[in-house]
């Protein structure tokens, strides 16, 4: 069964060029490695909630907006291997210093999950 990485991360406005251009390098590396798929998705229709939401789940300021992103492998055990590659690759070690990063790493919310349904 199909396995997912998903992340939100809280980004500055002023950075969504900057992210942008960050992603598709990610998305490169990971898809060259292996990914069946990246995606990055910018918020559009995120309001904060009263219990939950995911502006409060990533502490968003008011400059800020949401981006919710997945990876998608064909299994855990593929995943495992794909990220091996690409925490490896020579390319990332600059791209992953929180100083090059156009967010707050901090407040970035990152999990992998198991495929129950897919339609």
């Amino acid at each position: 069964m199909a396995y997912v990485d998903g992340f939100v991360v809280p980004l500055p406005k002023k950075n969504i060029d900057a992210y942008r251009q960050v992603a598709k390098r990610y998305g490169s590396i990971w898809r060259e490695h292996g990914a069946l798929k990246y995606c990055e998705c910018i918020g559009d229709d995120v309001k904060p909630g009263k219990l939950t939401s995911f502006p409060q789940s990533v502490d968003l300021k008011d400059d800020e907006t949401v981006v919710f992103s997945w990876i998608t492998y064909e299994s855990r055990a593929h995943r495992d291997s794909v990220n091996e590659k690409v925490m490896n690759d020579p390319r990332m070690a600059d791209m992953m210093k929180p100083e090059n990063l156009p967010f707050d790493g901090k407040r970035m919310i990152y999990g992998g999950f198991e495929v129950m349904l897919e339609l």
